[in-house]
């Protein structure tokens, strides 16, 4: 996402343009036929809630999803309010909180640590190959490694920069009570104790959202450099499905067992966001895809389309003001 962009939802509703001569309202036989159009969409959103249903029904394990539709507001859910350990996914707040607090906290994103043996963690990521005192990378270095490699030494320093009461207290501000930070990252032990990092389909989604719209507890300039860390280009069962000139803000987690993807989808006229969670199964990145998939052939049906259905160029939809809601 370019850091010009503004939220998903303002771009979505973006569709009258200054100089434009806004269309009359509608006479009875219009508003009429207008009318009988919305249970041409019904229909359409019932075969996507009924496909989303399959898909979590049939998966191994146990799955939850929450979609929502930026462009009206409409969500999607299945089991979205089950608890599922979070995995990597559980960054995306860590991320949110280091540009919130570098506001009040000048010189916070470009203070430096030192990449020795006491800060290095295992499991996935590229930092702890580096030579002891070798490198010092800024903490909004660190952001970048943690969401493009997943890379959990950066992820612990992090945390030990914010805290986890503060991660959590940002996750409850934006509507997200249930998802908790409460262990670094590679601590067994921990999660043999049931003290895992948690969160819910729903929780998840309204943190995406506000990431979307950027509402945040930030500027506009610092919301967007979130976006653009999320959007940095990575490969995955949740982009899979999707051309690869659409930008996805997105963040995914897996360990034994869980599969976790938290996204935003920046379709152009249909930007979404959506989240899948799984656990006790096997091939959760399968069941994401196949999510993913199903979003992006509903969304992309509505993209660009008027209210009779029919597809027009995007430019002359924005032109004229009509296929709206």
């Amino acid at each position: 996402m370019r850091r010009s962009r503004p939220g998903l939802r303002a771009l979505a509703g973006a569709l009258l343009i200054p100089g434009m001569i806004a269309l009359g309202p509608a006479g009875p036989a219009e508003a009429q036929a207008v009318a009988g159009q919305a249970e041409h969409r019904e229909i359409l959103r019932g075969q996507f809630q009924a496909t989303l249903e399959g898909l979590v029904a049939g998966y191994e394990g146990v799955a939850g999803v929450h979609v929502v539709d930026l462009t009206d507001g409409t969500s999607f859910a299945v089991r979205d309010d089950f608890v599922f350990p979070q995995a990597s996914a559980i960054k995306v707040p860590i991320l949110i909180e280091l540009f919130r607090r570098a506001e009040s906290e000048p010189g916070l994103l470009s203070r430096r640590v030192e990449m020795t043996d006491a800060v290095r963690t295992g499991g996935s990521g590229v930092l702890r190959y580096l030579t002891d005192g070798g490198s010092a990378l800024s903490l909004e270095d660190h952001a970048v490694y943690m969401i493009l490699y997943s890379d959990n030494t950066a992820t612990n320093v992090l945390i030990d920069a914010l805290g986890m009461e503060a991660v959590n207290a940002l996750s409850a501000s934006l509507g997200a009570p249930e998802t908790l930070l409460q262990r670094k990252m590679i601590r067994p032990e921990e999660s043999a104790r049931g003290n895992e990092n948690l969160s819910t389909p729903r929780d998840a989604a309204r943190i995406m959202e506000r990431v979307a719209d950027c509402a945040l507890p930030m500027t506009e300039a610092s919301c967007v450099r979130v976006q653009e860390i999320l959007g940095i280009p990575k490969d995955g069962a949740f982009v899979d499905p999707i051309p690869s000139d659409v930008p996805v803000a997105w963040k995914p987690g897996g360990i034994t067992g869980v599969a976790t993807a938290w996204g935003a989808v920046n379709l152009p006229d249909r930007p979404y966001v959506l989240v899948v969670m799984s656990s006790f199964g096997g091939d959760g990145g399968a069941l994401i895809r196949e999510v993913s998939e199903a979003a992006w052939r509903y969304f992309s049906r509505l993209a660009g389309v008027t209210e009779y259905g029919t597809r027009v160029p995007l430019d002359v939809k924005r032109r004229v003001g009509g296929g709206g809601e």
